[in-house]
């Protein structure tokens, strides 16, 4: 047999069937990342962040644009600056009803929506009892019993009136605070995503960042049908459990691998449930995806809150809505994700670090 026969036999080799007869099985590549602009700005605690395919000049100008309306949403929905709209609402809501613009409105009509869709389990409403336990951390100590029986009492968006006739916002417990932090990076992606569309300079394809846990995607990049996002690894942080392939869609991540403190060597975690005023344990992270970043945002929240069964239960019941649920494995150094309502083509697990 001459040296070609035999290498086009080898080679001919190569593409028959192995296994008695089945396909060989194919690794699926995993999305990769290309040659990117980034443009960058710094609000609400955070780095914001709008990642786009290189074009020109026009684009860059109006995505810097953009991230100036993030500067004008925190002015009115940051609780930290006295002169915000919310902080007017924080005042004065308990005595009168306060007249708001449509935008907070809305905001507060969607995060009470979700109140009840997660049975309490997302509270934009939740105010006091952020405020106790970031005073008790500076303080080195934990709530007492006492102290967090009060911030319940004054706990809720059961309390909350909302009047769309004239757009005005009531409290009906004294006390009452809002905190938009579970919910406003998202819903500030959402308004840039917005404005850009509305923008004939804009890219058509980009990815936008909130703090890095909070994502809106459009478009197409480096020939993939989607944007490629890493999964951290909440055990080792600086490992990933894999890449999602995001597609015309928002993920937010919550988990409290990063913000937590100790004490008497106790671990608490920042994340809180709402309806006890405790912290959060039993979870490693929550991915949600949404076609809001909004939405995203407070259910990722939520279904940390819940645990992975009750979450589940929650996700099956809302349209639209797909989740990564990662608990704290039982043994073993590999996690085991539950995945729900995400097309198994979109996620690229790191097998050395998932079990699955």
């Amino acid at each position: 047999m001459t040296d070609e026969a035999k290498n086009r036999r080898d080679f001919l080799g190569m593409l028959k069937p192995a296994d008695h007869g089945q396909p060989p099985v194919q690794t699926p590549l995993v999305p990769t990342g290309g040659s990117t602009v980034r443009v960058a700005t710094r609000a609400m605690a955070c780095d914001f962040s709008i990642i786009m395919n290189p074009g020109g000049h026009e684009q860059v100008s109006a995505v810097g644009d953009v991230l100036e309306l993030i500067h004008e949403i925190e002015s009115w929905l940051s609780v930290y600056k006295s002169g915000s709209e919310i902080s007017r609402v924080n005042r004065d809501a308990a005595s009168e009803p306060v007249h708001v613009t449509r935008r907070l409105f809305d905001l507060l009509q969607v995060s009470r929506n979700l109140f009840e869709q997660t049975g309490g389990a997302f509270d934009v409403a939740a105010g006091a009892q952020v405020q106790l336990w970031k005073r008790c951390r500076s303080e080195q100590r934990i709530p007492t019993p006492q102290e967090t029986a009060d911030v319940l009492e004054c706990s809720g968006s059961q309390y909350l009136r909302l009047d769309d006739k004239v757009c005005s916002v009531g409290f009906e417990a004294d006390g009452l605070q809002l905190d938009p932090g579970a919910i406003g990076k998202g819903y500030a992606l959402d308004s840039a995503v917005e404005w850009l569309q509305k923008t004939e300079a804009a890219p058509d394809s980009f990815l936008l960042h909130g703090g890095h846990s909070s994502l809106l995607a459009r478009g197409q990049h480096s020939g993939q049908s989607g944007w490629p996002v890493g999964i951290g690894n909440p055990l080792f942080t600086k490992k990933r459990l894999g890449t999602v392939l995001l597609r015309d869609q928002a993920m937010s991540t919550s988990g409290s691998n990063i913000q937590f403190f100790r004490h008497e060597g106790r671990r608490y975690g920042h994340i809180l449930d709402p309806r006890n005023g405790q912290p959060v344990d039993g979870m490693l992270s929550v991915t949600v995806f949404a076609d809001s970043a909004a939405v995203a945002d407070a259910l990722s929240t939520a279904f940390f809150v819940l645990g992975v069964e009750n979450a589940a239960k929650c996700c099956d019941n809302l349209s639209g809505i797909g989740a990564i649920l990662i608990p704290f494995p039982q043994k073993g150094r590999r996690v085991v994700p539950t995945v729900i309502g995400v097309p198994a083509d979109q996620i690229f697990w790191d097998h050395d670090q998932v079990a699955l």
